[in-house]
């Protein structure tokens, strides 16, 4: 007798593989990513922090984005973002939206018949606090009468010179032979920053972490910019160049198609790091 189709097919459902969750593609750019960064630029995107859960050798944090009713779940093994996948709503504690009975979203005021919230949940939500400069319902930034074209923030991995005290065994010429001590060697120390960058047509300016400001400098202004010179914005990548001091003026490059900056200076000071328009509500590489 010839096997019925229906139970040939039964153990290849049985056998498949379960769907695999995925990322969102407005956080897609952040696997990977260091976990002080990641947290900047979620916010920066519109999400906010709601809980962390802690395992064994990773720990699980939730952030929900009110504007587009999303929760993220982020698991962060060894400082860094592991995975960023979609969550239900209630993992960051708001309820399920709602839907009418003829199959469509009550899409009325959420306090409103089509909408149901979880009472114990039920409080207003933060709005979203990062300015915006590129946003087309306000004015434009102005910065010494000139209006900025182009404002970006980036965020990566710095690199200054530093000094390190350690042990160990030296030469001691005056007495021929190895003694054991304490020596001061000269080192790069790296650490997570941001910078942020302003482009108007021909010139722009730079706003450095204070880790990234060396301790002789020329100083910028008050509020921490500095100009940048020798400005060029070309169709695939944008250059220019800033005065430290009068040894040390680091240079500029952003790739527009990836969105990768690099700054170099003299001897181990550095910058490497993705960048994004200001306008986090769009989302684009510029």
């Amino acid at each position: 007798m010839r096997p019925s189709p229906l139970l040939i097919l039964t153990p290849i459902l049985l056998l498949a593989p379960p769907a695999m969750a995925q990322t969102p593609p407005d956080v897609a750019d952040l696997v990977g990513a260091k976990g002080a960064g990641g947290e900047t630029q979620l916010q920066a995107r519109g999400y906010r922090f709601v809980r962390v859960q802690t395992g064994d050798d990773r720990k699980w944090s939730y952030w929900w984005n009110a504007e587009r009713r999303q929760c993220l779940s982020v698991a962060t093994y060894d400082g860094r973002y592991q995975s960023i996948t979609d969550s239900p709503a209630p993992d960051c504690g708001e309820a399920v939206r709602a839907h009418r009975d003829d199959g469509h979203d009550g899409k009325r005021d959420e306090r409103g018949a089509g909408y149901h919230p979880d009472i114990g949940y039920g409080r207003p939500q933060p709005g979203r606090e990062s300015p915006s400069y590129a946003a087309p319902d306000q004015a434009p930034v102005m910065v010494d009468g000139q209006p900025v074209d182009m404002g970006l923030v980036c965020f990566g991995d710095g690199q200054r010179p530093g000094v390190a005290n350690s042990y160990g065994w030296t030469w001691d010429h005056d007495r021929k032979r190895y003694v054991y001590g304490n020596r001061v060697e000269m080192t790069a120390q790296q650490f997570d920053a941001s910078v942020m960058l302003q482009f108007w047509p021909g010139g722009g300016r730079i706003k450095l972490p204070r880790k990234l400001v060396p301790p002789i400098h020329s100083r910028g202004t008050e509020d921490g910019w500095w100009d940048v010179y020798n400005v060029s914005m070309q169709p695939d990548r944008i250059s220019g160049e800033y005065r430290l001091n009068g040894l040390n003026k680091p240079r500029i490059l952003i790739n527009r198609v990836s969105g990768q900056i690099s700054i170099n200076g003299t001897g181990d000071y550095a910058f490497r790091g993705s960048c994004d328009t200001v306008d986090a509500a769009a989302h684009r590489r510029f």
